[in-house]
């Protein structure tokens, strides 16, 4: 699969062949999926919790006697039924996270890329490093290229005047290769890759 190399400018910078391996195959909905919900769940917090009866400060003593008051018998101010009572059946704190197979995940970020390149969402950026940190500059740069909703993935080393000047623009991510993911991607219209990803990528899965 061939594609167009540009560059911030807009110019073209020739073209480069991706590995039909990754970027070539039929999206499978459901490792996607997968991968979404497992990303997902890990990054719960896990720490939402109500005091059950049993954690509940308030006295022990038998609210009224057992028999002939014409009421139902109780034991316990601290009862779920009761007005200040424990929480019955509430959230504890707990791990949201589920195991998915190293195996698993290498599939589904193929066939996240794969879904991307087969909407046409994917451009090959020559290289995404600035002289100087301007936001405004890069902006007008992105806005001419069509990246209003993107995610940038450059290679393991980024250029700090690139990241500095697109970090205060809405709806356009930076990350280095190894750190992509199927949820950011999926999250972002475009998918932009520098040529060191691409390489990085393709060396990656092989």
């Amino acid at each position: 699969m061939k594609l167009d190399v540009t560059t911030l400018d807009g110019t073209s910078a020739g073209q480069v062949d991706l590995d039909e391996a990754i970027f070539g195959l039929e999206p499978r909905v459901d490792l996607i999926h997968r991968y979404v919900r497992w990303q997902l769940a890990k990054r719960q917090a896990g720490t939402h919790k109500t005091l059950g009866r049993a954690e509940i400060s308030r006295t022990t003593r038998k609210m009224y006697k057992q028999k002939g008051t014409g009421s139902a018998r109780h034991g316990s101010a601290k009862a779920p039924q009761f007005r200040g009572g424990g929480k019955a059946f509430g959230p504890v704190v707990r791990d949201h996270g589920h195991d998915l197979p190293k195996k698993v995940r290498a599939l589904a970020l193929k066939h996240a890329l794969s879904a991307k390149a087969k909407d046409d969402a994917i451009v090959v950026l020559d290289s995404a490093a600035l002289a100087e940190a301007k936001t405004k500059a890069l902006r007008a740069q992105l806005g001419k290229l069509g990246f209003a909703n993107a995610l940038i993935v450059d290679g393991a080393e980024m250029d700090g005047n690139f990241c500095l000047a697109v970090r205060n623009i809405p709806d356009v991510d930076v990350l280095p290769v190894t750190g992509i993911n199927v949820y950011d991607i999926l999250r972002r219209d475009k998918l932009v890759l520098t040529k060191a990803a691409v390489d990085a990528l393709e060396a990656r899965f092989k």
